[in-house]
């Protein structure tokens, strides 16, 4: 039986170690990265992902851990969602506006399963594409969901705040970098920006590892 490997990320650990000094001592003082994308059903990730938004992750986390047990066997589909009462969903915790969003993606799901049975092979570009038009998911959202469901290594979320904030922590910034200096500042990251912001995050406490 093959061995597991243990440190996925190693060649992504030393580019930028190699690329980036300021990193160089981030990633030797966290180690390893962690982060093991989940990969299978899009439809729940994305709901976790609707979720997550503008709350921290321990929120997100309870929130979605209701839904799931107040969807009842199956869990997060499209059909659970849908069957579901309002009133239902908002005593798990979702706002009104979340809550439209998630019923609106099961719409979208049940009205299109093939259009996201493949999701995984497209390329990032045609992913946002095929999401942005839904209501409640923008970049970030897409972004979240290269990143923690497809694995996608070059992934930079400019608008992420944790990923702002330990960039200037990090790199001894007087304010928030902008999203057009995060993108200069992050080229030397390429292909590895997903790994790079993990760091950041890492760097500012803990990481959700999927």
């Amino acid at each position: 039986m093959a061995k597991k490997n243990s440190r996925p990320y190693a060649h992504a650990e030393r580019h930028l170690s190699r690329k980036v000094p300021e990193l160089r001592e981030v990633i030797s003082s966290v180690g390893p990265c962690t982060l093991r994308p989940q990969g299978g059903d899009p439809f729940g990730m994305l709901v976790r992902a609707i979720v997550s938004q503008q709350i921290s992750a321990k929120a997100a986390m309870s929130i979605s851990e209701r839904l799931a047990m107040f969807c009842g066997k199956p869990g997060l589909r499209p059909a659970a969602i849908l069957r579901a009462k309002e009133e239902g969903l908002r005593g798990c915790g979702l706002s009104h506006a979340k809550m439209l969003s998630i019923r609106s993606l099961a719409e979208h799901f049940t009205a299109q399963p093939k259009a996201f049975a493949r999701i995984d092979a497209l390329p990032d570009e045609e992913i946002a594409e095929l999401l942005l038009p839904l209501r409640g998911i923008g970049p970030w959202t897409v972004q979240m969901f290269l990143i923690f469901v497809l694995g996608r290594l070059d992934v930079l979320p400019v608008a992420d705040f944790g990923l702002r904030a330990g960039v200037r922590s990090i790199f001894g910034l007087e304010e928030l970098p902008t999203a057009t200096e995060l993108v200069e500042m992050a080229e030397p990251w390429r292909p590895y920006r997903t790994i790079g912001t993990w760091y950041c995050w890492k760097y500012r406490g803990p990481v959700p590892s999927s």
